[in-house]
């Protein structure tokens, strides 16, 4: 009847003391990295406002090019004379 335990409480006890604390690390470390990552509501949100920032991106692109070509010097323009004076 010994050697019966001996057979399971050796297997048992290496398992216990170098496989399950190994698979354990392991597992949590994947549950954490899964965690840290975007869901998928969230990838499609920020897709969405990276599209949103290009088309806004484009659309300034588009006024700055047509305020050159009808006002050269807008960019350079100094609108001091319209604020109040204080004095």
């Amino acid at each position: 009847m010994s050697s019966i335990m001996v057979f399971f409480f050796v297997p048992t006890v290496i398992f216990l003391s170098l496989v399950a604390p190994i698979w354990l690390i392991l597992h949590y470390r994947t549950k954490s990295k899964i965690r840290r990552s975007l869901s998928e509501d969230e990838r499609d949100l920020l897709e969405s406002a990276l599209r949103t920032a290009e088309r806004l991106e484009q659309r300034i692109n588009a006024l700055e090019t047509i305020l050159d070509a009808d006002h050269g010097g807008w960019r350079t323009y100094d609108n001091r004379h319209d604020r109040p004076q204080h004095h």
